[in-house]
Order: C-alpha cells, then sequence, then structure tokens
C-alpha cells in the first residue's frame, strides 16, 4: 500500500517540516525502513524500490531537506559524499527528531541510503549506532571528513549492506574504497558486501540482494533479541589467560568478502594448526567429524550432549560449535555472545560472519588462525570459552 507524499509534524526551521512518502504496513509495530535517495532525485523515485522489497514491514522515503539558500542539506555544498559537518549535525538533528515521533524506541529502524542518502545514513549511524538495527550504504560513501566517529568497532553487531559500482563515475574512488575497507574491517560491522558492472545505479542483483538482506535481517529481529551494538567495556573471558583479550600485532589479514568466509593471507602455519587441532579435541565431550555448513575439508568440533543456548552452536542440531578451515586457509568459525565476538574483532584476533546477525546467530564470528605460539594460546583460550559456555546448561 502506498500513501500520498505529505508533510509530518516536526521541526520547522531550518528545513521545513518532513516531507514523507508512507509505503507497505501500517503496523507500527513491525520494522521501519526509512529509504534515503540521492542528488537530483525524489523521495518518490526512491519509493519505487518497494514493490521490490518485502512486503511485511513499513517503508518511509524521505524527502531530502531543503536548507535555507537552497541546496540539499545532506549533501551540503562540498559534493555527494562530503558534507559540511555543521550541516550534517543539524540535518541529522531534524530527521532523529521525527525519527523519534515515528519509531519510538524500541522499535527497529533500518536505514537505506542511496548515492548522497547512503552518505546521510553512514552520517546517521555513526553517530549513533544503537539506535539503528541496520544500514545499506548503496553506490555511495561514509561521510569520513564530517566529523562523524570512524573508530574500530564502531558498528559491531550493527548488520551492514555495501553495493558499489565497479565502473561508477559518480562517487570519487578513493571514498568508494575507503567506505569498502572501512565497513569490510575496522567498524566491526557484519557486512554483506556487493560488487556490480555498471555504473553508478541500483542494478537487479543489487536490488535482489538489498531484499533478501532486509528480510533476513527483519526475520532475525523477530526471532532473536537485539544485539548491543558497539565494542563492550572489558569483557570477561574466562579462559583466554588473564580473562582480557589482548591486541593482536600488525594489521588485519585479508578476509574474503564473498561467500564462503575465507583468511588469504597471515594464515597460520600449518604445525601451529594442527596443534590447534588437538588442544581443541582433547577439551572435555568433543568429537570431530566433517563440518556440516564450511568448505569441504573442514573440520568440525561436536558436542554430543550440548546444553548450552542455540546461539552458542553453528549448527545446534549435531551440536557443531566450532569448525577449523582447511590448511590453505586455518581460520576457524565458532558462536560466542555477541558481546565477546564484538571484543574479539575491535582486538584484531577476527572478523565477522557476513551473516551474523541476519542468517545466522550474532555471535558468529571467524577467528583467525594463530602465527605464533603465544598466539596459540591466546586463539585456544577463545575456543576454550566457546567450548565451556555452548556446554554450559541453558
Amino acid at each position: 500500500m502506498s500513501t500520498p507524499v505529505s508533510p509530518t509534524t516536526g521541526p520547522t526551521q531550518p528545513f521545513g517540516r518532513p516531507v514523507v512518502a508512507w509505503s507497505g504496513s501500517t503496523d507500527p509495530s513491525v520494522p521501519l525502513v526509512v529509504l534515503l535517495h540521492g542528488r537530483g532525485s525524489t523521495e518518490r523515485e526512491i519509493q519505487a524500490l518497494v514493490p521490490h522489497l518485502p512486503q511485511q514491514v513499513s517503508y518511509a522515503a524521505v524527502r531530502a531537506p531543503i536548507a535555507e539558500g537552497g541546496g540539499f542539506a545532506w549533501f551540503a555544498n562540498r559534493g555527494i559524499g562530503r558534507p559540511v559537518a555543521s550541516s550534517l549535525e543539524a540535518t541529522m538533528g531534524w530527521f532523529e527528531t521525527w525519527l523519534g515521533e515515528v519509531a519510538p524506541a524500541g522499535r527497529p529502524v533500518i536505514l537505506v541510503g542511496f548515492s548522497g542518502g547512503a552518505a546521510f545514513a553512514g552520517g546517521l549511524v555513526l553517530s549513533d549506532p544503537s539506535r539503528y538495527s541496520g544500514a545499506a550504504i548503496l553506490y555511495g560513501t561514509l561521510p569520513f571528513d564530517a566529523g562523524v566517529p570512524v573508530t574500530t568497532g564502531r558498528l559491531a553487531n550493527l548488520p551492514v549492506l555495501v553495493a558499489q559500482g565497479e565502473a561508477d563515475q559518480v562517487i570519487p574512488r578513493e571514498l568508494l574504497d575507503a567506505t569498502w575497507t572501512y565497513l569490510l574491517g575496522e567498524s566491526g560491522a557484519p557486512t554483506v558486501a556487493h560488487r556490480a558492472p555498471g555504473g553508478h545505479g541500483i542494478t537487479a542483483a543489487s536490488l535482489q540482494r538489498l531484499s533478501g538482506w532486509i528480510a533476513d535481517r527483519c526475520d532475525h529481529l523477530q526471532h532473536h533479541p537485539a544485539a548491543l551494538v558497539g565494542v563492550p567495556v572489558y569483557p570477561h573471558w574466562s579462559l583466554v589467560p588473564g580473562g582480557v583479550l589482548p591486541q593482536r600485532s600488525g594489521g588485519r589479514p585479508d578476509v574474503s568478502w564473498s561467500i564462503p568466509q575465507q583468511q588469504v593471507s597471515q594464515n597460520a602455519p600449518l604445525d601451529l594448526q594442527e596443534a590447534l587441532f588437538s588442544r581443541i579435541s582433547a577439551l572435555e565431550g568433543v568429537t570431530v567429524a566433517d563440518s556440516m555448513i564450511s568448505v569441504p575439508g573442514a573440520r568440525a568440533f561436536l558436542l554430543a550432549d550440548p546444553g548450552g543456548p542455540a546461539e552458542a552452536y553453528l549448527v545446534p542440531q549435531v551440536g557443531e560449535f566450532a569448525h577449523l578451515h582447511p590448511g590453505y586457509d586455518g581460520s576457524l568459525h565458532l558462536a560466542l555472545p555477541a558481546e565477546l565476538a564484538a571484543d574479539l574483532v575491535a582486538h584484531g584476533w577476527g572478523a565477522p560472519h557476513p551473516w551474523a546477525g541476519t542468517r545466522l546467530a550474532a555471535g558468529f564470528v571467524m577467528v583467525f588462525g594463530p602465527r605464533t605460539p603465544q598466539e596459540l594460546e591466546t586463539v585456544f583460550g577463545v575456543v576454550a570459552t566457546a567450548h565451556q559456555l555452548s556446554a554450559a546448561t541453558a
């Protein structure tokens, strides 16, 4: 269902009342997906995406406000993706006032921004990550020079979709690359990434990916409590030496952005992989089998009598709580409480699975293979902690 474009109640200065095109469900309890259009477009044009998206949620396409003196406020005057900090802050305040009226605390909100709207969506989630349940950054960039925090783990446990055109000539390539690198690395966000042939426009494949991602995220929110977004303060690791994770030395290894998720650089030496395998295999109650969900050659660690919650397992039906990838990779996947997974990623020991918080548990995470005997102790402590939590009585 689509309703006419109409102004809503809200602030009148300096941008006037928000103009919103509503469609989809009218149930105020279902997730709200906010659509933010690009330069030279309108809320009506981006609303045309809705028939191709899940229909069980509400959609609000918001018109970019006009600042005093003309010009789209969330694009400002420095080009797409380069908003002036003061302009972005004012526009975000205008938007958040409206959002508080239509989506009170507790109602999930997912942002979908295209082009200049992507920069605005990025500014919103970076400014207040816990306010949102997800963000799609489509053919645009994060507002890196607008004063919003772009720190390690800022978006931990916040599912993100990023889509870009390989031949995009509208958004500067260095900004597209910086957005891609941050979202898939330092941000800590479980990020589904899509690169399409062509330029600056949403393709059929990108739209299909967006639709599936929204459906998966909404389904996850329906069946699981929302994970705390951001890096927790001093979480306790019961079986890591000292109870806290040290910072992993050096830069992060390269990780594939497509499925299957694989570690492709800084791989663990084979002897350390086997030492880790032997130590995990010796944990109480653990048996070994081929993984039910990983690539051929991945070895799964199973508990015959699992007692923990389903979220503590990669495959709850068989008690698979972790698996070790083949020798060319050497990393592991395991399931942790979401706050421990965020801490692991923030300290450089792993990467969230792209499907964490959508198709998979929020704490589904990759752990990088150990490069040294010292790292072996830390990695084993991480897996042993996961084992302890998996074996615990629910």
